[in-house]
């Protein structure tokens, strides 16, 4: 029987996928972690602890060294809240160019004035049409690529820029797409900006002073991807020099508030039923795909390695990669007198994996003689279940 934990409210949906081999929220010595948004930094991680899946696309929330470092497999779920933060997206497009929030409070402070005269003389309440205007998309992953087809169908003249769009993005970006060269290209002529790229130190202030002076004036920015992708200060600034026209964020901030020229959204670009029903169904399958198989594909912290489990016993194991790490552990299982069905290794940065397949049941006592091999981290038995 394994133990999952949950945090955060995880959808239904997902926990309705766990099997009869699993229980939920049984004991905090988990096997498993479904996750939202919950900060793990300073979390004490029980022993027994062999995954971690966040059901959402970031992951700034979960310490990948010190996970890793525990022997923990760590995943999210990028895709899953895609099409809502599309959506969500499009319709800030639409609210930004026709001054919706503006002209709304001001209906809501002046209930009995006669708007038709106001239209005349405010220019709030005289905006403009999506179509031809030009918007520049950083990051083409899986919110951006929506993000340009869905402005592009509505008649955009769309530029996308993102030095680390792979293959499989690049399929599904329409052709009628421009692609630009630097963000400089990207973003000089654009009326609107917005930015989908994940948090990392290299893109942490990606939008800041200098990319602000290079847009045109009265340009509308979104950034509906992390905290601290634009600056929010050089933002503020660029508001009142007028260089900025409107800055919608789905990420509060102090020095945002209090501004009409600032919409801020209370995080909600993944928060529907469907997004969080399809994170949570996807995690509940990670989880289950690794306990049960130890296979991987897509983790944070451990490389892909996917073999079919037709042995009865299966070893895995996680160790730091450098040399001869196979050589000694193919060298223990001899001296134990285990045969070698297939054996599978591979490397993600500084950490390895390696999968073993067995015909007979290994000792208990080779976990400890393995783990204590230098530099191997974890060591599991799985017995297949089929």
């Amino acid at each position: 029987m394994y133990n999952v934990k949950t945090y955060n409210a995880i959808s239904q949906a997902g926990l309705d996928r766990l099997t009869n081999n699993y229980q939920v929220n049984k004991t905090d010595d988990a096997d498993a972690y479904l996750i939202r948004s919950v900060d793990l930094h300073e979390a004490e991680f029980p022993k027994n602890l062999k995954v971690i899946a966040r059901a959402g696309a970031g992951f700034n929330n979960i310490p990948l060294d010190r996970v890793t470092k525990a022997g923990i497999a760590a995943f999210n779920t990028p895709g899953s809240n895609a099409n809502a933060v599309k959506e969500l997206v499009i319709a800030m497009l639409v609210a930004s160019a026709r001054h919706m929030f503006a002209v709304a409070n001001f209906s809501a402070k002046n209930i009995h004035a006669d708007i038709s005269l106001m239209k005349k003389t405010d220019d709030r309440f005289k905006g403009t049409e999506l179509l031809n205007k030009r918007l520049a998309v950083i990051g083409l992953g899986h919110v951006g690529s929506l993000v340009a087809n869905a402005a592009n169908d509505l008649g955009m003249k769309v530029t996308g820029f993102d030095p680390f769009l792979s293959s499989d993005a690049a399929w599904n970006i329409s052709n009628q797409i421009e692609r630009a060269a630097s963000m400089k290209a990207a973003i000089q002529d654009a009326d609107f900006v917005t930015v989908h790229v994940p948090k990392t130190k290299e893109t942490t202030g990606l939008i800041g002073a200098e990319e602000l002076k290079q847009m045109k004036d009265g340009v509308h920015l979104l950034n509906y991807s992390r905290l601290g992708i634009v600056d929010n200060q050089a933002a503020v600034d660029a508001l009142d020099a007028k260089k900025v026209a409107s800055y919608i964020t789905d990420f509060g901030d102090k020095v945002l508030y209090n501004r009409e020229d600032v919409v801020v959204t209370p995080h909600i670009g993944g928060s529907t039923e469907e997004a969080e029903a399809n994170g949570s169904i996807r995690g509940a399958n990670i989880i289950m795909k690794y306990l049960e198989t130890g296979n991987v594909k897509n983790a944070l912290n451990l490389p892909d390695l996917n073999v079919p489990f037709n042995t009865p016993y299966r070893l895995t194991l996680i160790h730091e990669n450098i040399p001869n790490m196979v050589g000694q552990i193919a060298t223990k299982l001899a001296d134990n007198d285990l045969n070698i069905e297939g054996m599978s290794n591979a490397a993600k940065d500084k950490t390895a994996y390696t999968i073993i397949d067995l015909d007979q049941e290994p000792y208990e006592d080779l976990v400890n003689e393995l783990t204590q091999i230098n530099a191997v981290i974890r060591v599991r038995i799985i017995k297949n279940q089929k």
